[in-house]
């Protein structure tokens, strides 16, 4: 395990992370006390489809979430009306600038 100075990581977090990544642990000492490590973080299991199914099938029996049933209607990939006026952002500026 390896241990780092806050301010050691903070000037160089970039090299402390590609050791994480290898593997490493990293202690890190706030005026020599360790408050906090770097660990890797484990790969995520492979869930199968059965439990997947069956958690959201629970979900949508309490009303937590309701799935689809189909595809998108072709309108809702239209775009929508166009905006009339200045743009936003030179309001912005222009409001800023007057001091309101």
């Amino acid at each position: 395990m390896g241990v780092a100075k806050l301010s050691d990581v903070k000037n160089d977090l970039s090299r402390f992370v590609a050791r994480v990544r290898r593997g490493e642990r990293v202690r890190i000492l706030v005026r020599g006390v360790a408050v906090a490590e770097m660990v890797p973080i484990e790969a995520p299991e492979q869930a199968d489809d059965a439990a997947d199914e069956a958690r959201l099938g629970d979900l949508e029996r309490r009303g937590v979430i309701r799935r689809g049933r189909g595809g998108l209607e072709r309108d809702i990939l239209k775009p929508g009306p166009r905006a009339k006026g200045r743009p936003t952002s030179e309001l912005v500026i222009e409001e800023r600038r007057s001091g309101r």
